[in-house]
């Protein structure tokens, strides 16, 4: 090997990039107080992006920061997958050692796939959340290491970045909330022409607020000036800097290359192409060191030094001193470790391997393979295969590189680089074909893919078939987002398969179809489900029947629940159970728990959706178990008993968190959302809908956060808020959207707004459209307050009179479903002109039952309203209690139309909500008994259930209850709230030596 060699062509002096430098050391200092930062760093190749990246890290090593610098690698075309993370990862954790194996602590695994010295990799589940989840546990480990300490991750060359490391740096940048982080990633601006894969990410980090661009301009003639001086170590000849300024036009890599020209004497022979001016010393060298060049242009990034060895086939005397002449020359330089070689900027690199014959490439990439082939360990071997397999397909040997593309897509997937998988596989279909038969014979399928069928045989003597590359093609394609890609493989298979008798793949193929299809918002799967269920009735039971019924089931719970659904879930258990797939038969037990509890066996779907929950903790099902996460409690909110739910999403949320599933995390918080939203825990809600946001990246996640943060909008008068919001989940869902518990809910906040903007015409129209077609048995939680609203808004007969003929089917075994008619048959009447206290009573009474303080105010409002109406002074001191109770919940929970309509049928009615000169207990405007006020009394001043029973001499249990029943009446989710109410409602002025809470 040789020692390092000085580059004589390089300025030791660092010119130009003042502002630049001022920006990135300001990050730093912001960095530095807990603000992450991030920059895109652009610039033609050989303007300095390299240089500015070496002077600002020098500079934060020195402020101590810790700088993990990683660069994208290229091979022939081919990037490998995660290279720039994994050797960032890999200086981050040689210089932290500890606090790296800390931050991963628990998670080893799974980070393993981009640092295996963590430990080993398991095979582990693949699925659509598996990239997202390697992602963001990624991304919490950068946060941990960098929560006391400044750390500087620099990636270079994004332009060759695999798909796997751009979708990896963009959730990076998207998501980065806290930390001592500085981001810095290069790339080359000539580079990304219309349909370079690196232009869609540039355009969306564009628009993110958290991440800064700069653009490197050439130098200025002073700056070249400064330039050549400081190569040649004297004050330039000025004739010779206008020659060179001009010929460069500021590039600095030009520059130097003209500067060392130009005092070598080779000016004369110098043509106005730039790609000659490279070669210019590279034909210079000896022939060796020319073959020399050519070998590593070819070999990619960095060549190792005994694998170029085994490729040059020099003696090595002969082979060191070819390297020591080019190195001399500033054409190569050893990598930093020592063990390798570079060349010492990539255009040189480039200029080498485009001037390569044809045949020479070939030649030259056959013998990296036969020498990875003979010497694994002269690469690392989390790269061997990876390059095994580029060098083979560019030695355009089809016998050997089938197998060797084979062999690393294998090695993508067990990465979670599902985007590199699809294109391996591509490769693997393009070179089927021209593959010799007797090697494509050898060939066994490495994974079946999901529920694939292998026909019953065994998969060890099974020969590979085109089929099995499209099935794991079509699922990669899936997993990594490229679903317009999957749907054309997709398609493609199925075209092949008409000329098959093969049942099991054909539905197979048919349900990926309707996964996608409903994926890219093309329709509802329904069509594609149904050809699936066709081609596997009657057929023995297999893995692909049972996948085939689960699917079924699903999409009856989501799109249309009722009887079907029920019985799709039951025969998907059943056959699941019979052919031993217990991930499929976890997943239809949870569908049939939740249609269950629909069809009003709540009790019997809340238990199996538990035991279910239960068992895929247990057998570390995490897909399932947040599925389960997600599920449990939205079917407990759905039946009314939304505090019981709370939980449950909150252990979701951190077990959501734990295992890296942000889009599952961001469906548990938007349930978090919708059940505060009914305690009366507003704000808490619009935080939970805010965090939703922030931590989720899929559609119907984002769509189901914005529906909520819709709904407190409306809720609380901000009507521009609501439409906002209403317009951003019809986006999320976009027009293909039928899901009842989608849809009906935007339509619901449609007509409501739509009222409250006085758009009757549009009320009515949405109405018309929505009751043209009968509302799905099953969806009742959605269905009931769609028609109350429904009812709000209307007051024509015969539109009335069709929200009432809606209604009668719908279930009312829970009791909130029971409240729900209540009120819908009291407005209805009302509606109608026909004042009936005995109706709202019935309903308020249903309300008082149930931990709903929004929905008991309004009814309450409408029972007040009905009350005064009669005109008896009996029914008058009712109502004025009644509206003063509405008033405080809806002061407290600034639902501003509810308190306006309030107050104005109080003045109307010329009764205060206030209690008169005649001084009153306060409390008993609350609907307290004395007991309660007694308790809130205690509860206020901080006291225990245990030490409100000592004092009141009852029992904890019976001071418990007592503390349930006044949350109730408050309209408030907690004793914090409650006593913070009671104080500002002056209920209990201080007394001496009585403790008041904070």
């Amino acid at each position: 090997m040789l020692a390092p060699v000085e580059t004589r062509s390089v300025s030791p002096v660092f010119v130009g990039r003042r502002d630049e430098m001022d920006i990135l050391n300001d990050a730093l200092s912001r960095a530095t107080a807990g603000e992450p930062q991030a920059f895109l760093v652009g610039g033609e190749a050989g303007v300095g992006k390299t240089r500015l990246v070496e002077e600002y890290t020098a500079a934060a090593a020195r402020r101590g920061a810790v700088v993990a610098l990683g660069g994208c690698v290229e091979m022939g075309a081919d990037g490998l997958p995660f290279a720039p993370f994994s050797t960032a990862l890999r200086a981050l954790r040689r210089a932290l050692p500890e606090e790296v194996t800390a931050a991963a602590a628990g998670q080893e695994e799974e980070l393993a796939r981009l640092l295996p010295e963590l430990g080993e990799t398991r095979t582990g589940r693949h699925d659509e959340e598996g990239m997202a989840r390697l992602f963001e546990l990624t991304a919490r480990l950068l946060e941990r290491v960098a929560a006391d300490r400044t750390v500087v991750l620099a990636l270079e060359d994004l332009h060759w970045a695999d798909a796997s490391t751009r979708h990896l740096l963009s959730y990076l940048l998207r998501t980065l909330r806290t930390g001592r982080l500085v981001v810095l990633a290069t790339y080359r601006a000539d580079d990304i022409h219309r349909r370079h894969p690196l232009r869609p990410l540039l355009a969306e980090l564009d628009r993110l607020r958290s991440v800064r661009r700069i653009e490197l301009g050439r130098f200025t003639r002073d700056e070249v000036c400064r330039q050549i001086a400081g190569i040649l170590s004297r004050e330039p000849d000025p004739a010779q800097v206008d020659d060179i300024f001009e010929r460069s036009d500021g590039n600095a890599f030009f520059v130097e290359e003209l500067a060392v020209a130009a005092h070598e004497g080779c000016c004369t022979g110098l043509t106005d192409s730039l790609r000659d001016l490279l070669l210019v010393r590279v034909e210079a060298l000896p022939e060796s060191a020319q073959h020399v060049a050519r070998i590593v242009a070819e070999g990619g990034s960095t060549v190792e030094y005994r694998l170029l060895e085994a490729v040059a086939r020099l003696a090595e005397d002969d082979l060191i001193g070819a390297l020591r002449a080019a190195v001399n020359a500033n054409l190569l330089l050893a990598t930093p470790d020592g063990d390798g070689y570079r060349f010492r900027h990539s255009l040189v690199r480039e200029a080498v391997g485009d001037d390569l014959l044809p045949g020479e490439r070939s030649r030259i990439n056959r013998r990296y393979a036969e020498a990875l082939e003979a010497h694994p360990a002269l690469v690392p071997a989390d790269e061997r295969v990876m390059r095994l397999a580029s060098h083979w397909y560019h030695a355009h040997e089809p016998a050997k590189a089938l197998p060797a593309v084979l062999d690393a897509s294998v090695e993508a997937r067990s990465r979670r680089a599902y985007s590199e998988q699809l294109r391996l596989l591509e490769r693997a279909m393009e070179l089927w074909e021209t593959a010799p038969g007797d090697v494509r014979s050898r060939l066994r399928p490495a994974d079946y893919t999901e529920a694939y069928p292998p026909c019953g045989c065994d998969p060890a003597t099974t020969p590979l078939r085109y089929l099995d590359l499209m099935a794991e093609a079509a699922v990669a394609g899936r997993f990594c987002g490229e679903r317009e890609r999957a749907l054309k493989i997709t398609k493609r298979a199925l075209r092949i398969l008409e000329d098959e008798d093969d049942p099991l793949r054909s539905a197979w193929f048919w349900t990926q179809r309707s996964r996608l299809t409903r994926a890219l918002g093309r329709g509802t799967g329904h069509e594609e489900l149904v050809r699936a269920q066709d081609l596997v009735r009657g057929l023995p039971p297999s893995d692909v029947h049972a996948e085939v019924l689960n699917h079924v089931a699903h999409w009856a719970m989501v799109q249309a629940p009722g009887p079907e659904a029920y019985d799709a879930a039951q025969r998907a258990v059943e056959y699941a159970r019979m052919v031993g797939a217990r991930e499929t038969e976890l997943n239809a037990r949870q569908t049939l728990g939740v249609v269950m509890a629909d069809a009003g066996h709540i009790e019997a779907g809340l238990a199996e959706l538990d035991a279910v929950k239960e068992q895929a903790l247990t057998e570390d099902a995490s897909i399932v178990a947040v599925n389960v996460y997600v599920n449990l409690p939205s079917v407990l909110e759905g039946v009314g008993r939304s505090r019981e739910a709370v939980p449950i999403l909150e252990e979701g949320i951190a077990f959501a968190e734990r295992n890296g599933l942000p889009d599952s995390q961001a469906w548990v918080w938007a349930n978090l959302a919708e059940s505060l939203f009914s305690l009366g825990r507003w704000d808490d809600a619009q935080r939970a809908c805010a965090a939703g946001g922030r931590v989720g990246r899929g559609v119907t996640a984002g769509g189901i956060n914005a529906t909520h943060a819709a709904e407190i909008a409306l809720a609380r008068g901000d009507l521009d808020q609501a439409a906002r919001q209403l317009a951003a989940a019809q986006g999320f869902f976009g027009v293909h959207e039928k899901a009842p518990q989608h849809r009906l809910p935007m339509i619901r906040l449609a007509v409501g707004l739509a009222a409250a903007q006085g758009r009757p015409s549009e009320v009515r129209a949405q109405l018309e459209a929505v009751l043209d077609h009968e509302l799905p048995p099953g969806a009742q939680r959605y269905s009931w307050p769609l028609l109350l609203t429904a009812a709000e808004a209307e007051s024509d007969p015969r539109l009335l009179e069709r929200i009432r003929a809606a209604a009668r089917p719908l279930a009312t075994l829970a009791p909130v479903w029971q409240a729900h008619a209540h009120w819908l048959r009291a407005e209805l009447l009302r509606a109608e002109g026909r004042t009936d206290p005995d109706a709202w009573c019935e309903a308020v009474t249903a309300f008082e039952r149930l931990e709903r303080p929004y929905d008991l105010a309004r009814t309450r409002h409408r029972l007040a309203e009905a009350l005064l109406a009669t005109g008896t002074d009996e029914d008058r001191a009712r109502a004025t209690e009644l509206l003063r109770l509405a008033h405080a919940v809806a002061t407290h929970l600034a639902a501003r139309p509810l308190a306006d309509a309030v107050t104005a049928l109080a003045q109307r009615a010329r009764t205060p909500l206030t209690s008169g000169p005649r001084p009153t207990d306060p409390a008993e405007n609350l609907g307290l008994t004395s007991r309660e006020r007694d308790v809130l009394r205690l509860v206020s001043a901080g006291r225990t259930n245990r030490q409100i029973a000592g004092e009141l001499f009852i029992s904890p249990k019976t001071a418990s209850v007592h503390v349930s029943n006044i949350l109730a009446k408050l309209g408030v989710s907690g004793r914090g709230e409650a006593a913070a109410l009671a104080h500002r409602l002056g209920l209990f002025p201080p007394e001496t030596g009585e403790r008041t809470p904070a």
